[in-house]
Formats: C-alpha cells, sequence, structure tokens
C-alpha cells in the first residue's frame, strides 16, 4: 500500500529562555508518532520554533499535544520578548509536503483548532489557506495587538475567534493556527544598534512596502546588534542571495555592515542550492 501524505507542522512556542518545557514539548510530540526534524530557541525573542513532520494524524496530534504543554507551562502574563505573540502556543502552521495538498492542510489544520478548543478551552484564530474570512489570511493581522490587546479585541464582534466563544485563555491567549506552502525564516544581522536603521530596511524590501514579492520582513533589537527578521513564503519568486545582498545594499548606504545571518528551522534543497549557485558564480549546481 502507498505511504500516507506527509505533512510539517512548525509550531512557535512563547517560551525561550527554559529549555526543560521545550524539553517536554518535544517528548509530548515523540509520543504522537511524529517526528521532530529541527529545534531553536531564543532568548531575546522568548520563543521557539520546532519543525515536525509525520502523517497527517501524526501531527494532528502533536499540535493538540503542544497545546496542552503550552497550557499548562507557559504563562503570558508573565512574558516578555521582542516577538509579537498572542499565545502561548503562538502559531501553528501545517504544511504539505510531497503529494500531500495545501487544503488537506487546512482541512487538518481546523480539525486541530476544534479539538484544542474542546480539551483545552483554547480559542484560535484560523489564517493562510485555512482561514474562514479573507481579512483573516494574513498572520500579523491576526496578531496585530498582541496577547495584552485580545480582550479589548473581543468586545467587537468582527473579532471573535474562529473557535471558541471567549476572547483568550488568561494565561495562554489565544492560537493563530494555519495552513500554508513552505516557508523559508532566517534572519540578517546588522553591526549596528540603529533599530530605526533597521525598521526602515524592513519596510523597504518587504512585499507590502513595495519590495520584494512574497517576502515579509520586521526588526527586532538585539543588544549591540539588530535583526532584520524575514519570511520568505516563494523562495522560488523571491531566492534568498536576492534578499541578503539587497539588505547588505541597503546597509551599506547607511554606512552599516552585515554581520551574519541565522536560519530558523529548515529550508528546501533548492533554495540552498539557489544561493550556493549564485555565490560560486556558477550557473547550477
Amino acid at each position: 500500500m502507498p505511504s500516507p501524505p506527509l505533512f510539517e507542522i512548525v509550531p512557535n512556542l512563547s517560551e525561550g529562555r527554559d529549555p526543560a518545557v521545550i524539553d517536554e514539548a518535544i517528548a509530548a510530540v515523540q509520543r504522537s508518532g511524529a517526528r521532530v526534524l529541527h529545534r531553536t530557541s531564543d532568548d531575546v525573542h522568548h520563543r521557539s520554533v520546532l519543525t515536525i513532520a509525520g502523517s497527517g494524524q501524526q501531527v494532528l496530534d502533536a499540535g493538540i499535544a503542544l497545546a496542552g504543554v503550552a497550557v499548562e507551562r507557559i504563562d503570558l502574563r508573565r512574558h516578555r520578548g521582542v516577538h509579537p505573540r498572542i499565545g502561548a502556543l503562538d502559531v501553528l502552521p501545517f504544511v504539505p509536503l510531497g503529494s500531500a495538498r495545501l487544503d488537506d492542510a487546512a482541512a487538518l489544520a481546523h480539525r486541530a483548532g476544534a479539538a484544542i478548543w474542546q480539551r483545552y478551552r483554547l480559542p484560535s484564530f484560523y489564517y493562510g489557506a485555512a482561514a474562514r474570512r479573507p481579512d483573516r489570511r494574513l498572520l500579523a493581522y491576526i496578531r496585530s495587538g498582541e496577547f495584552e490587546g485580545l480582550a479589548s479585541r473581543f468586545a467587537d464582534p468582527a473579532w471573535a475567534p474562529d473557535e471558541g466563544n471567549i476572547a483568550l485563555h488568561p494565561s495562554a491567549g489565544a492560537i493563530a493556527i494555519g495552513a500554508r506552502d513552505v516557508l523559508v525564516a532566517f534572519n540578517v544581522e546588522l553591526a549596528t544598534n540603529d533599530l530605526a536603521a533597521a525598521r526602515e530596511i524592513a519596510r523597504l524590501i518587504r512585499e507590502q512596502g513595495g519590495g520584494l514579492r512574497t517576502l515579509r520582513a520586521l526588526a527586532f533589537p538585539r543588544g549591540e546588534t539588530v535583526q532584520v527578521s524575514l519570511n520568505v513564503t516563494n523562495y522560488c519568486a523571491t531566492p534568498l542571495y536576492r534578499i541578503v545582498e539587497m539588505i547588505r545594499t541597503l546597509a551599506g548606504e547607511r554606512g552599516i555592515e552585515v554581520a551574519g545571518s541565522e536560519l530558523i528551522g529548515c529550508l528546501p534543497r533548492a533554495a540552498v542550492e539557489a544561493s550556493a549557485a549564485y555565490y560560486l558564480g556558477v550557473s547550477s549546481l
């Protein structure tokens, strides 16, 4: 018999400083039968990102289990980090791999939201291909106001969660649950503490500001440096080397050097090969 379609989930947990909590989350995922491909934590963002793969049922069970760990171990009332968030399990995207389809990923997202509400009374908003309303397709729109603004936002009927009839769980907030294609997340560090310059660069390069297609960009402080944080929703349309070189040019115009870059999670081999070919000066690898 053919193998079942494979899916990926890339949960973002609002905990980047206590490795014991992330270890507990990974143990919960492993009990579901799904496989943890990668983990990364950041204490400034106070956030961890896991990359998990498995069958539809396995990643569904993993996502539900992670919500349980988040409710039990993370209290957003005491959480402070530079990254925007609405929930302890802040983001839970379902991603089709191989022969799996995006609409199947959206169906898994809806099943996850319903099960998490039933078990933990944790409300959810659906975004991306799982969105039930066109104005909720963008994750940034759902996260506007963050955890602290959820209760007041709920006063507007237009902001009712897609799953659940309360504004938020008192300590765990809400979840943005989505379906999307493969996304590449990486950060470019600038050798400056000039956050205003980094924000200007992020505004110039992102699609919403008239920059590169499929690119989303924010800027965050990191002590002696600043970071341009990037999500590439179509790495074929917008190769990684083009983003880095555009940032290098804009930073250079402001007398700033690029200090390095950081990959968050996994990325397709084709994305690596395209950038390697560019920097090696060859037509293909």
